[in-house]
């Protein structure tokens, strides 16, 4: 259907089925972009994306980047990356004393088991599943040390306790542990106090030991030494005879008479015999 507009001088085409076609098409074209926008799924780096359609975990689990997903499912992005609970807490002894305890946890989610994660536990699994466990744990490992040993040299067994229940328990929740650490062992002021003592008193009895035994080492050097002259004077001994020192002096009375020195010798000495020599 065409008009004339005289005013204009131009004919205008009333046709509504062109409007009609034009809005059409623009709606269409509204819709693939959004169902194309929808479709376009990106995860982060150091993330993976768990695929939900209608509330549904459908199990697919996408890496980090851009991926063409269908327009109907959402994507819920864990972090994989390596993460951190620090935990502050005070907790038993063997004896029963109460230690306030200062522990760090360090893990990452399975990327492989990402969707079960999910599924099963939320996105909330740190507050959910990891915290309770690290907490059970740490008091269950440090009921069975004493303080002293706590405080002393069984914190690494204690680590490697509270590591080995986390590692089983959380590793097939879909958890990876990493490490287990440490960081401060705060006991009661007495007890700490009657430790440091112990221990003090505990060196200076080593050190003690260490220097009555070098004593001895040196009592025994001596007593050998002396062993050793002994047995030296008494060989010497066994070998000097009256014959031998007369010799022995005549010799000495030559090498004097031959020297130049002023002397005067004085023979017949009525013992043995040797002259007399006298320096002026």
């Amino acid at each position: 259907m065409t008009i004339f507009n005289e005013a204009r001088n131009r004919v205008i085409d009333a046709n509504p089925n062109s409007a009609f076609r034009l809005f059409g098409i623009a709606l269409i074209a509204f819709f693939l972009a959004i169902a194309l926008f929808a479709s376009v799924a990106r995860v982060d780096s150091g993330h993976v994306g768990v695929l939900t359609l209608f509330g549904r975990v459908t199990g697919e689990v996408l890496p980090e980047g851009v991926h063409l997903v269908n327009p109907f499912k959402a994507n819920n992005e864990l972090s994989i990356r390596t993460q951190e609970i620090k935990e502050s807490a005070s907790v038993p002894s063997a004896e029963g004393l109460v230690m306030n305890l200062d522990t760090s946890l360090i893990y990452h989610l399975n990327p492989e088991k990402a969707s079960e994660v999910y599924r099963t536990i939320g996105p909330n699994y740190m507050n959910v599943l990891v915290e309770p466990n690290l907490r059970a744990a740490i008091r269950e490992s440090t009921a069975s040390h004493s303080a002293n040993a706590l405080y002393t040299g069984e914190r690494e067994a204690v680590a490697k306790q509270i590591y080995s229940q986390l590692a089983d328990k959380l590793g097939q929740r879909g958890i990876l542990v990493e490490s287990v650490l440490l960081r401060d062992i705060q006991l009661p002021a007495t007890l700490k106090s009657s430790i440091e003592s112990k221990q003090q008193a505990e060196q200076e009895a080593l050190a003690m030991s260490f220097r009555l035994q070098k004593e001895t080492q040196e009592a025994q050097r001596k007593r050998i030494e002396a062993a050793g002259i002994r047995d030296f004077q008494q060989i010497v001994a066994q070998g000097i005879s009256p014959q031998l020192l007369e010799w022995k002096g005549i010799e000495a009375t030559e090498n004097l008479a031959k020297s130049t020195n002023s002397k005067v010798v004085v023979i017949g000495n009525s013992k043995n015999g040797l002259p007399l020599i006298l320096g002026q």
